[in-house]
């Protein structure tokens, strides 16, 4: 009787480890999987304008190239002619037209280091900045300006647009070395109500 009553408590130790190892394993098989998808970042890319309706504009490519298992360098290039050039407030924009909305691509002004690390994509969002205007709108106001912030879609980035006011980069940064657009710089878009609704890297 001893001895059967002596086994229960260890019959329930036994378990308990059974079930802490197999909360490490599924622990680990997610690690292993968010290390897969970042590393799932390499070669040539698509980048499309998905408008509100649905429709997909091939607008450029990024080419991504790991540098170490951390690491990966991109490389942004417009595709020139998919684009209208327009003259606004005496500087030209390379421009997406609609009878909605005008959307124009905005290269970040200054240095930055090409570069995304450990899933955060910022450098890669601050080089798809776009400003938008109406089509009867004289110049750009560069107060309407759209950051598309970007998470991870399987293997594809989904970029969710947010607004910012694009005279914040009028001036080199006393931080160049951090990018300016912080969150608490972007406030979030309802969708649908930007003609480009979102962008697709895939």
């Amino acid at each position: 009787m001893r001895l059967l009553m002596k086994a229960q408590p260890m019959g329930r130790m036994h378990r308990l480890l059974a079930v802490r190892w197999i909360a490490l394993a599924l622990s680990i098989a997610s690690l292993q999987g968010l290390h897969a998808q970042d590393s799932a970042l390499e070669g040539l890319r698509t980048v499309q304008a998905v408008t509100r309706d649905g429709t997909r504009i091939p607008i450029g490519t990024v080419l991504f190239t790991p540098v170490n298992a951390r690491l990966v360098q991109f490389k942004v290039s417009m595709d020139s002619t998919r684009f209208t050039d327009y003259f606004l407030s005496m500087k030209e924009f390379k421009c997406l037209e609609s009878v909605i909305e005008i959307s124009c691509h905005v290269p970040y002004p200054y240095r930055n280091p090409q570069t995304i690390q450990d899933g955060n994509l910022v450098w890669l969002e601050h080089s798809l900045l776009f400003l938008f205007k109406q089509p009867r709108d004289f110049g750009a106001k560069l107060w309407n300006g759209s950051y598309y912030r970007l998470e991870r879609q399987g293997s594809a980035l989904l970029g969710h647009p947010q607004a910012i006011d694009l005279n914040h980069i009028s001036a080199p940064s006393a931080t160049p070395d951090l990018p300016p657009y912080s969150p608490d710089m972007r406030d979030d878009v309802r969708p649908g109500t930007r003609w480009i609704d979102h962008l697709l890297i895939e």
